[in-house]
């Protein structure tokens, strides 16, 4: 785990490290939330780099046989 310090201006800085592993590049958008007791940023990728993320996912859905 790494720790950044908040700025003047509540600014952070990602590490390298963290910006590398997750390909964050600059201007980049990063969705912010909050949950129970920590904060989240998670990189919104544009939608022409989404294409075949999902290669080979299971999309079979077990039902119990009294339903349609």
């Amino acid at each position: 785990m790494r720790a950044v310090t908040v700025s003047p201006k509540f600014q952070v800085v990602i590490p390298k490290e963290v910006r590398d592993s997750m390909g964050i590049v600059s201007g980049q958008k990063i969705q912010m939330l909050t949950y129970r007791n920590r904060i989240e940023l998670i990189p919104i990728k544009p939608m022409n780099k989404m294409k075949g993320f999902l290669k080979g996912i299971d999309t079979e859905v077990k039902r119990e046989k009294d339903r349609i």
